[in-house]
C-alpha cells in the first residue's frame, strides 16, 4: 500500500505531498463497500473478511497487550519472525500486525509489503475506551495526535522534514502542504514568512519541533494527547524568537522591564546602533528624530509592535506598526511653501478666523461636548488588536451618540447668550454626567469586553473570575447612568426654570442603592486583583500598555479609571447642593432637591454601612485562617472584629506563664490564641497553596457574658502594664482568674479596657460599664511581671515546658493536666472536714503511681494541692470583696 507522504529510498514519493487526497478516496472505497454491503438486493453475498492481529516477536509476550485483546474480543496470532507468515496468510483474514518498535528491520519489513501496522498503545486504548480499532492505512502507532492537521514551515533540511513527517503520522497526525483554515498547529522554524503571518491572523498555534519529538517520547503513556494546553504550551514559538530588539525614548526603569520581557519571550537585545538588531523599538511621544540612519534590515517600529506581540504570544506584522516621523522640515517647508503661494490665501486666513471665532461661540453656548467628524468617529485603529474603534461612542452596544446631535434643529430651542447661575450648574452636572458615563464606555470597550471575548490569540488573558473581581457591577452602574445622563440631557435641551433636576435622581436612587454597594466594597479587592495579575501574567501587563496609550484613557491607568464610580456620587452631592443655592425659594424644584440629597446621602450612607460590614467579615476571616484550629461558630454575620491586643500570660490560665498570648476582642467573644511552637516536623501546605501557615493555636473562644470583672491591675516596680480578668466558665464551679500583660505600646492599657467593658457590658444588657472595671494590687492576686524578659526566666520556663514534654512521653497514664487539676479539686473539697477514705486514699496512691512511673520526680505535681488550696482560699476572698 502506498504512503504518499513519506520520502523513501525506493520510491521518489516526496514528504509533502498532500495525504488528504488518498484520505478521501480511501473514504470514498469505505463508503462503496458498506453500500455494497448492506445492499439487501444483491442476489450473491460478498464474502465476509475478519480481521485477524498478529502480535510480532515482543509483542506476544505482553501479558497486558494480550488481556485487552481479549477484551476487545479480536482474533489473534503470534508470529516470531516474518518467515512464519506463510503459513498463517489466509484469503479469510485481514491481517494487522502489532510491533513493539518501528524502527527495527521487521517493521521495515512489513512496511514495504504494505501491510497494516499499529502499535501497542492502540489496542490498549481501544480495550480502555471500549472502542473498534481505527483504520489506517500508514503505519500507526498511537493516536496521542489524532485528529490533529499539521502544516511546516521554515525547514530546509529534507531529512529533518521528512523524520517530522513519519511520526507525525505514526501518532495518527495529518499532513498538509499547504495552509488553509483547517490546519490546527503551524510547525515552524521561522517566524517569517507567509503561513506565519497567516497562523497569526487566524490565531492557530505556532508550534516548535520539539513538540513533535517530546511527543513521541510520551507514545507508550495512556491518555495522553499532544494537543493538550499544559503540554502544548511547552513548545510554543515564543514571540521574539529569532528577534534582536534595542529601545529608544524609554525611561531607565521602562527599558528594563522591556528587556526583562524580551528574554521571557523568547529574544535578545543590544544597545542602540548595533548592526546585529533586528528590531529598534521607538516611543513615539517621546522620539521626534532618530540619532541614526537606519539600515534597511531593522524594523523601526512603535512600542504597540512590541506589546501587541506579547498580548497575541505570537510575533505581529511589523508593517502596521512602523514609526514615521512627525513634523519632519522637509514637510513643514513644502506645507508653508504652499501656503504662501496659494492665490487668496488672505482671503482663506480670514475665513478661518471667523470660522474659528463661530466655533468657540457655539462652544460657549452649547452644553454638549463638540462632535466629531464620521470620519474620526467610525475610523479603525491600525494598531488596535481586540478593539474595533478608538473611540467608545462608536460602540453600538455601550457608547451612542448623544441625542442631541440626532434631533432636528426645529426640536431644539435656542440657547440665548445669556443664562442663570441655576442653567450653568445644570450644564455643569450634565457635562461631568458624559463625561463619567463616556469613561465607563471606555472601561467596559477597551478593558472588559476584549478581556471576555473569546477565542482570544494565545488563549484567554485572564480567568472568568478575575474578570469579574476586577470589573464587578461596572456595566450595571454604565447602565443607570447612561439614563440619567439622558434625562438630563432632555431637560437641557429644553431647558425651563421650572423643570426639576431633582425628579431625575430621586427616579434612580433605588438603582443607585443596588449596583454601587458590590463594586465599592470589594474596589481594593479589585485592585490587588490588577496589581497581581500584572506582575503574573506577561500578556494582561501588555494588554494594559496597549490600552492604556490610547487617547480614549487620557494616559491613565486602569485603576486610575476604576476609582471613578469611588468619587462619582459625592461629586454629585456637591453639584446639587450648588444647584440648590441658585433655586429660588418659589421654585418647586427647591424641595425636590433637598429630598434628592438627602437620598444621596443615605446612598452614600449605606455604601460606607455596607462596605464596613465587607470589611468586618473579612477580618473575621483573616483571624480563622491566622488561629489553627479555631471553632467554626466564630463566623457569623452579626459578628464584628473589634480589637487585637498581644499579650504574655502571667498565670497558669489560659495557658503557661511567659507564653505569648494574642486576644480577640469581638463584640460579643473573645477569642484568646497562644503562639504557634516551632515544630521538628512541620506539615507543608498542599501544592499550589499560597496562604501562609497558621501562626496561632486556638485555646479557648470565651463569651463576653462569662467575664464577671476586669482587674486593672495598679502599676509598681515588679509589675507593669498588667490586667486580669475575673470568669466563670460554665464548667467550673469557682470563678478562674486570667491575667495579662500588655506587650503592645500603640493601645494604653486604660482604653483597651474601656473598650473591653463597653462591649461586656452591651452583652449583658447593663448601662454601667465602669462598675466591670476594678483596680487591684498585685499582690493581692499574686500577679507580677518581674524578670519576663530576662534570659534566666525564658531559660526556665523553655526547661520547664522540656520536663513537661519528657514526662508526658514516659508517662503510661497521659492524664490530662486539667483533668488532673480537676481531681485534686474535687479530692481536696471532698476531704475537707472529715477523714480520709479508703477510695481517696487509693486515688492519691495511684496519682503517687503516676508521678513515680514516669522516672523523673515532677516538683509541679506535688506542689499542686498546696498550690490550689492556697489559690483558692486568695481567689476566695478577692471576689467575696469584689462581689
Amino acid at each position: 500500500m502506498a504512503d504518499n507522504s513519506v520520502l523513501t529510498s525506493t520510491t521518489g514519493r516526496t514528504s509533502l505531498a498532500d495525504s488528504s487526497i488518498f484520505d478521501s478516496k480511501v473514504t470514498e472505497i469505505s463508503k462503496e463497500n458498506v453500500v455494497i454491503r448492506s445492499a439487501s438486493y444483491v442476489e450473491e453475498e460478498m464474502p465476509q473478511i475478519e480481521t485477524r492481529l498478529i502480535l510480532v516477536q515482543e509483542a506476544g509476550k505482553q501479558e497486558e497487550l494480550i488481556k485487552a485483546l481479549k477484551e476487545i474480543k479480536v482474533p489473534f496470532v503470534k508470529m516470531e519472525s516474518p518467515e512464519e507468515f506463510e503459513s498463517l496468510d489466509s484469503p479469510e483474514f485481514e491481517n494487522v500486525f502489532i510491533v513493539m518498535d518501528f524502527q527495527d528491520s521487521v517493521f521495515n519489513e512489513l512496511h514495504k509489503t504494505d501491510y497494516r501496522i499499529i502499535g501497542p498503545p492502540v489496542i490498549l486504548n481501544c480495550a480502555q475506551k471500549g472502542e473498534p480499532l481505527p483504520f489506517s492505512c500508514r503505519p500507526l502507532y498511537c493516536t496521542s495526535m489524532m485528529n490533529l492537521v499539521l502544516c511546516f514551515t521554515g525547514f530546509r533540511k529534507k531529512e529533518e522534514l521528512v523524520r517530522l513527517v513519519t511520526l507525525v503520522h505514526h501518532m495518527g497526525g495529518v499532513i498538509r502542504k499547504d495552509f488553509n483554515s483547517k490546519v490546527t498547529h503551524l510547525v515552524a522554524n521561522c517566524t517569517q514568512g507567509e503561513k506565519f503571518r497567516i497562523a497569526v491572523s487566524l490565531g492557530t498555534p505556532i508550534m516548535k519541533s520539539e513538540w513533535i519529538y517530546k511527543a513521541w517520547e510520551r507514545r507508550n503513556e495512556q491518555d495522553f494527547c499532544a494537543s493538550v494546553d499544559d503540554f502544548r504550551n511547552e513548545f510554543k514559538v515564543p514571540p521574539f524568537q529569532d528577534c534582536i530588539l534595542s529601545f529608544l525614548g524609554f525611561s531607565d526603569e521602562e527599558k528594563t522591564n522591556m528587556e526583562e520581557m524580551t528574554k521571557m519571550q523568547g529574544g535578545n537585545y543590544l544597545p542602540i546602533g548595533d548592526e546585529r538588531c533586528t528590531h529598534l523599538v521607538v516611543e513615539e511621544n517621546v522620539v521626534k528624530e532618530l540619532p541614526f540612519e537606519p539600515s534597511k534590515k531593522l524594523y523601526v517600529v512603535k512600542q504597540e509592535w512590541f506589546w501587541g506581540s506579547i498580548q497575541m504570544d505570537a510575533r505581529a506584522g511589523e508593517t502596521m506598526y512602523l514609526y514615521e516621523k512627525a513634523n519632519t522640515p522637509e514637510l513643514k517647508k513644502s506645507v508653508s511653501l504652499l501656503s504662501l503661494n496659494t492665490p487668496n490665501s488672505n482671503r482663506k486666513r480670514r475665513r478661518l478666523k471667523e470660522t474659528l471665532a463661530q466655533l468657540s461661540r457655539e462652544t460657549d453656548m452649547s452644553p454638549f461636548p463638540p462632535r466629531k467628524r464620521p470620519s474620526a468617529e467610525h475610523s479603525l485603529s491600525i494598531g488596535s488588536l481586540l478593539d474595533i474603534s478608538n473611540t467608545p461612542e462608536s460602540s453600538i452596544n455601550y457608547g451612542e451618540t448623544p441625542k442631541s446631535c440626532t434631533k432636528s434643529s426645529k426640536n431644539s430651542t435656542p440657547v440665548p447668550l445669556k443664562q442663570s447661575a441655576r442653567w450653568q450648574v445644570a450644564k455643569e452636572l450634565y457635562q461631568t454626567e458624559s463625561n463619567y458615563v463616556n469613561i465607563l464606555a471606555t472601561i467596559i470597550q477597551l478593558f472588559q469586553v476584549p478581556l471576555e471575548e473569546e477565542g482570544q490569540r494565545g488563549g484567554p488573558i485572564l480567568a472568568p473570575e478575575e474578570i469579574k473581581t476586577i470589573f464587578g457591577s461596572i456595566p450595571d452602574i454604565f447602565d443607570v447612568h447612561t439614563k440619567i445622563k439622558d434625562d438630563l440631557e432632555d431637560l437641557i435641551v429644553n431647558w425651563d426654570e421650572s423643570k426639576s433636576i431633582g425628579d431625575i435622581f430621586l427616579k434612580y436612587s433605588k438603582d443607585l442603592v443596588k449596583t454601587y454597594p458590590p463594586f465599592v466594597n470589594f474596589f481594593e479587592m479589585s485592585k490587588e486583583t490588577i496589581i497581581k495579575c500584572e506582575k503574573q501574567k506577561p500578556r494582561f501587563h501588555a494588554f494594559l500598555k496597549i490600552n492604556q496609550a490610547k487617547p480614549e484613557c487620557g494616559r491613565q491607568s486602569l485603576v486610575e479609571l476604576l476609582i471613578r464610580p469611588v468619587q462619582r456620587l459625592p461629586s454629585v452631592a456637591l453639584l446639587l447642593n450648588d444647584l440648590k443655592k441658585h433655586t429660588a425659594e418659589e421654585n418647586p424644584d427647591k424641595s425636590t432637591l433637598e429630598k434628592a440629597i438627602g437620598s444621596l446621602k443615605e446612598v452614600m450612607t449605606h455604601i460606607n454601612e455596607d462596605k464596613r460590614k465587607t470589611e468586618a467579615q473579612k477580618q473575621i476571616f483573616d483571624v480563622v485562617y491566622e488561629v489553627d484550629g479555631c471553632p467554626a461558630n466564630l463566623l457569623s454575620s452579626h459578628r464584628s472584629l473589634v480589637q487585637r491586643v498581644e499579650t504574655v500570660s502571667l498565670g497558669e490560665h489560659p495557658c503557661d506563664r511567659g507564653e505569648q498570648v494574642t486576644l480577640f476582642l469581638f463584640n460579643d467573644c473573645l477569642e484568646i490564641a497562644r503562639k504557634r511552637h516551632k515544630v521538628i516536623g512541620t506539615f507543608r501546605s498542599p501544592p499550589g497553596h499560597t496562604r501562609p501557615p497558621a501562626s496561632l493555636k486556638h485555646i479557648h473562644l470565651m463569651p463576653l457574658s462569662q467575664i464577671k470583672k476586669v482587674l486593672d491591675i495598679r502599676e509598681t516596680e515588679d509589675c507593669h502594664n498588667a490586667f486580669a480578668l475575673l470568669v466563670r466558665p460554665p464548667t467550673e464551679r469557682a470563678n478562674v482568674l486570667l491575667s495579662f500583660q500588655m506587650t503592645s505600646e500603640e493601645l494604653p492599657k486604660e482604653n483597651w479596657l474601656k473598650m473591653l467593658c463597653r462591649h461586656v457590658a452591651n452583652t449583658i444588657c447593663k448601662a454601667d460599664a465602669e462598675n466591670l472595671i476594678y483596680s487591684a494590687d498585685p499582690e493581692s492576686f499574686e500577679v507580677n511581671t518581674k524578670d519576663m524578659d530576662s534570659t534566666l526566666s525564658r531559660a526556665s520556663r523553655a526547661i520547664k515546658k522540656t520536663s513537661k514534654k519528657v514526662t508526658r512521653a514516659f508517662s503510661f497514664s497521659k492524664t490530662p493536666k486539667r483533668a488532673l487539676r480537676r481531681a485534686l479539686m474535687t479530692s481536696q473539697s471532698s476531704v475537707e472536714g472529715r477523714s480520709p477514705s479508703s477510695n481517696d486514699k487509693h486515688v492519691m496512691s495511684r496519682l503517687s503511681s503516676t508521678s513515680s512511673l514516669a522516672g523523673i520526680p515532677s516538683p509541679s505535681l506535688v506542689s499542686l494541692p498546696s498550690f490550689f488550696e492556697r489559690r483558692s482560699h486568695t481567689l476566695s476572698r478577692s471576689t467575696t470583696h469584689l462581689i
